[in-house]
């Protein structure tokens, strides 16, 4: 790790890293992407681990996703994220590909960031300080920047994902449109909730891929589900709002209407199945 960030410091943004080549290796095919240094992080095994830390799930940004996806602490403690990387690509893709290089190459289609803004993540990254490793922590917020572009500086490395473990009587959801198996998603949402003894939503949080330059939270939908039991007229409600305020770009894939369309719908059927597992975990 010290030599890792030693050469960031000496190359800074002349060094692109490599873990698993998934977004890399295509920018540079595509002479999207020209380092002059490659820094290889496949040996640096301090970065590969998932630890559970009394119900708070860490996660090394090295770890292949393919591990998270079928690991039984993900599974237990943050099954959106299990679920979602079934989503990511192919199995050969999340065999290769890593958590820590899928958030840090920032993708605004891609599912991993919408699960890390829909459970409040934790960001650690680290830099070379004198002859120490000083590191700090973002949130998904403060991380996720612009389309590709994150908080990280060009000597900075992302080494670990924090996340909070569900409620025991949580729900969640994670449900995507695209053209073709393992394309990446046109709108996509992530869903989590608990409900009261009522059955009235509460601590609601909705993160859209797909639809802006980066992972997009939605107050507005999320306040009003609050204290509501979703019946039908609620989720028509969630249909019609969440069309009306998104505001996504149009592009060769998909017009804005259509993820407008489609955002709205996916709402309501994630925040339905969350409901429903939360029924299930009460």
């Amino acid at each position: 790790m010290e030599e890792t960030l030693a050469l960031l410091a000496e190359y800074g943004s002349d060094a692109k890293l490599l873990a698993g080549g998934q977004s890399l290796m295509p920018l540079i095919n595509m002479r999207l992407a020209r380092p002059a240094v490659l820094i290889d992080l496949n040996r640096v095994h301090a970065l590969d681990y998932i630890k559970d830390e009394n119900g708070t799930i860490r996660i090394g940004a090295l770890t292949r996703q393919r591990t998270a996806e079928r690991s039984p602490v993900v599974a237990a403690h943050v099954p959106l994220l299990a679920e979602a990387l079934r989503w990511v690509g192919h199995p050969q893709i999340r065999n290769r590909g890593t958590i820590g290089g899928s958030l840090a190459h920032a993708d605004p289609a891609a599912e991993l960031p919408a699960v890390a803004a829909a459970l409040d993540a934790s960001f650690i990254v680290a830099r070379h300080g004198r002859g120490t490793t000083t590191p700090r922590v973002l949130s998904p917020q403060q991380f996720f920047v612009s389309y590709l572009a994150t908080a990280l500086e060009p000597t900075e490395i992302l080494t670990e994902v924090r996340f909070p473990p569900l409620w025991r009587d949580g729900g969640w959801a994670f449900v995507e449109v695209s053209r073709r198996h393992g394309d990446f998603a046109l709108v996509g949402v992530a869903a989590v909730l608990r409900l009261d003894r009522e059955q009235r939503c509460r601590d609601v949080r909705l993160a859209f891929i797909g639809v802006g330059p980066t992972p997009v939270r939605m107050p507005e939908a999320e306040s009003f589900v609050g204290g509501r039991t979703l019946d039908e007229g609620v989720l028509a409600e969630i249909w019609r709002l969440v069309s009306d305020r998104l505001q996504p770009e149009s592009d060769i894939h998909a017009s804005a209407d259509y993820r407008r369309h489609v955002g709205g719908a996916l709402a309501r059927r994630a925040l339905q199945t969350a409901a429903s597992r939360a029924k299930g975990a009460s």
